[in-house]
């Protein structure tokens, strides 16, 4: 399984970006897509999560202005980020995992960037 994230950018606050991941190979046994970030001088962050059934979750930072969705039949998995903010800069990466959390060992994309101009 590979996964590709797009959609990063440079964007004015209060803007709104989509984040795009779609994956190839053998997706049947994947449970749990989402997205994770990565600030400048911070630790890895979970922002959304998403499962097959469509249970979402969101970091309460996210909340009210990200969503999440995920298209089974595309294998892919949507990041929706509006009023945007300068501290949402980060570097995003998408994940995938075969358990029922994100935060288990998983399948990671490669990143792509997120710039909020203040």
């Amino acid at each position: 399984v590979q996964l590709q994230a797009s959609g990063g950018g440079l964007v004015q606050a209060g803007g709104s970006l989509r984040l795009s991941c779609a994956g190839s190979g053998n997706f049947f046994s994947l449970n749990v897509m989402g997205w994770y970030r990565q600030a400048p001088g911070k630790q890895r962050e979970l922002v959304a999560g998403i499962s097959r059934g469509g249970t979402t979750e969101y970091a309460d930072s996210v909340k009210g202005r990200f969503t999440i969705s995920r298209d089974i039949g595309k294998n892919t998995v949507y990041l929706q980020m509006n009023s945007l903010k300068p501290e949402d800069t980060a570097v995003y990466f998408c994940k995938a995992t075969h358990t029922d959390s994100l935060t288990d060992f998983g399948v990671w994309g490669q990143g792509t960037l997120v710039t909020v101009s203040s």
